[in-house]
């Protein structure tokens, strides 16, 4: 289809200087969103209904508006893609790229059908509103994904193309059914250098498997809300990765949440894989997390011991073992490239066997 065939005219305020761009919504066809939905009362994308995440916890309410996952798929030979978002960005963290918190990057898949990192979209210092940018191609029919930022709203998100290029639907994911990812900061993505290379967006494009990123920055308690929810949202999904220790109180508060969360989760959906996960020590010395794991692995235990063979669990000493296991974090705590990485390949056997892939 040709661009000019949708053209709507919308006329786009941009710093682009790009002759014959044609500016189009991203959430109308041909482009897919994934991972995220356009609430029309909130005039913004979210995670999961407003509704929903409001009588979770103030927290979830708020990050419910951060964009992590989301992504818009297409095809097309345009040889300019540019972007022109607003959104708001509400101040840089300290230990996050801008590019991370609030840019978007670009996929391109290649002849062998994997995608591949092309472009960065990258903010200027300073921007509150939204911004615009481009990347330039090789004009040639390809099929292209673009992140959303990981700690950012997103009001809309226009894409810029050559008004003769061609824009198509892209292709299905392999595995349609989203994969579930519940968990703290570390799932949300931070402190990836961009959006791309969160964990769950390599794992992603490894499997040619969609997925909807539920993680919430120091606001994953499993809460019976929470619960509920995801044992509902499950019920369309191929797999559930949970991962949220890192955000209870106390081991007392883990205890008293992690297994009634899979039991509801796993009374809605009786056939779901589920992975448990444990959180990284990356320290290496006695805290917390050692008794968090032993609780984590205990629902395991008791799953099994029930005759549920749709279980599995990945301790998260697992995570970044091996050289420069001391390199994975910003913080101490909250993964960088190589990190997500590492648990990126961490989980990927684990999903083959789940999903019989």
């Amino acid at each position: 289809m040709r661009i000019e065939e949708i053209d709507k005219n919308m006329k786009i305020e941009t710093t682009i200087d790009e002759p014959d761009l044609i500016w189009l919504d991203a959430k109308e066809l041909p482009f897919s969103l994934h991972g995220v939905f356009y609430d029309e009362e909130e005039g913004c994308y979210l995670r999961m209904p407003k509704n929903i995440a409001k009588t979770v916890s103030t927290g979830v309410d708020n990050l419910n508006f951060r964009t992590a996952g989301g992504r818009v798929r297409f095809k097309t030979n345009s040889s300019v893609i540019a972007i022109r978002s607003v959104q708001k960005n509400l101040g840089l963290m300290n230990h996050i790229t801008l590019l991370g918190q609030s840019g978007f990057d670009i996929y391109r898949k290649n002849e062998e059908g994997k995608d591949l990192y092309y472009a960065s979209f990258r903010p200027p210092m300073g921007m509150t509103e939204g911004y615009s940018s481009k990347c330039v191609t090789d004009g040639k029919l390809a099929e292209y994904t673009i992140n959303f930022p990981l700690y950012d709203n997103v009001y809309d998100l226009y894409i810029g193309l050559k008004k003769d290029a061609i824009i198509e639907a892209a292709e299905p994911y392999k595995i349609q059914k989203p994969i579930i990812y519940y968990g703290s900061s570390i799932t949300q993505g931070g402190c990836a250098s961009r959006p791309g290379n969160s964990y769950q967006a390599m794992l992603t494009m490894w499997l040619n498997a969609d997925h909807i990123n539920l993680g919430f920055s120091g606001s994953c308690k499993a809460e019976e809300e929470m619960a509920k929810y995801l044992g509902e949202v499950c019920k369309n999904a191929s797999a559930f990765v949970c991962d949220y220790d890192h955000n209870t109180s106390s081991v007392e508060h883990l205890k008293s949440t992690h297994l009634p969360l899979y039991r509801a989760v796993r009374k809605a959906n009786p056939n779901l894989p589920i992975l448990f996960m444990s959180a990284h020590n990356i320290i290496r010395t006695p805290s917390p997390f050692t008794e968090r794991f032993e609780v984590i692995k205990e629902t395991y235990n008791i799953a099994k011991a029930e005759g549920d063979e749709k279980v599995w669990f990945l301790p998260g000493n697992k995570l970044f073992e091996g050289l420069g296991w001391d390199s994975c974090t910003v913080d101490g705590l909250h993964p960088n490239d190589l990190g997500f990485f590492r648990m990126a390949a961490a989980v990927l056997p684990y999903l083959k066997e789940m999903l019989n892939i």
